[in-house]
């Protein structure tokens, strides 16, 4: 037999095709995140559509907040020396008590229209209606914030948009629409959901009132980064630590709807 005979042609080898829409990573990036955040958008949008139509929120929210800063400032205008003392307090007092408004709005207005039987009914997991209107509310509630500031600094000449100041707002309201969020939800169905919201939810923000009120009196007195890192760790751990139980437990508020 010749040499020719025994040798083989070597084959070329077939290129490898791998179908990246059927790996495993992709498919669960594609099926599960993915699809949670446009149900959470969709909450999201919902609200923003609804508010845009109704104006109850926003609207609310705000015209309370110019009010309150117009009386604290006529108030205090008399008695207090410099407005950098009573500032801070007046900013996070009326941030909270003007953000309850809209909390209560939040699924107050689902029960009053009837839809939070719907809304629950959706094909979507309990978590993303929860994250859903806590994007909505944040965004509202920072709108409303923004106008307190605005307010502020013509009432009390004042320049709170300072970064340091910005973050702290940022990161209280954080914290305050996490745990509002699932207290509005808690008390949706009771008639006396007005007074019942404040009263569960403002002693559960004791620390972020503190810790705001320390932050934007340290920013107006020109202290530095060192002196007021302690105050921010404080804010970070309790928007992680609550936002994450109300995670955990909103599914457990609606087991028997």
């Amino acid at each position: 037999m010749s040499k020719k005979a025994l040798s083989v042609e070597p084959q070329p080898t077939p290129p490898v095709h791998i179908d990246l829409a059927a790996h495993p990573i992709t498919m669960r990036l594609d099926g599960g995140l993915l699809a949670y955040l446009s149900k959470v958008a969709a909450v999201f949008a919902k609200d923003v559509r609804a508010e845009l139509r109704g104006r109850e929120i926003f609207t609310t929210m705000t015209a309370f907040g110019v009010l309150a800063v117009l009386i604290f400032g006529m108030a205090f205008d008399l008695r207090v020396p410099r407005s950098e003392m009573i500032a801070p307090g007046v900013l996070w007092g009326v941030v909270l008590f003007a953000g309850v408004l809209g909390l209560n709005r939040s699924f107050g207005a689902e029960v009053d229209r009837g839809t939070l039987p719907s809304l629950l009914l959706a094909p979507v997991d309990r978590s993303a209606i929860y994250f859903g209107k806590l994007f909505a509310n944040l965004f509202f509630t920072l709108a409303t914030a923004v106008v307190i500031l605005v307010v502020m600094f013509f009432i009390f000449d004042l320049n709170l948009f300072q970064p340091y100041n910005l973050l702290a707002v940022l990161l209280g309201v954080t914290g305050y629409v996490g745990v509002g969020t699932l207290f509005a939800a808690l008390t949706a169905n009771n008639r006396a959901r007005e007074s019942m919201l404040p009263i569960l939810l403002l002693p559960v923000m004791v620390p972020v009132f503190v810790a705001g009120v320390a932050l934007t009196a340290g920013v107006l007195d020109g202290k530095a980064w060192e002196e007021l890192n302690q105050w921010f760790g404080i804010l970070a751990a309790f928007d992680a630590i609550f936002i994450v139980v109300a995670f955990l437990l909103f599914d457990l508020i609606w087991e028997d709807a």
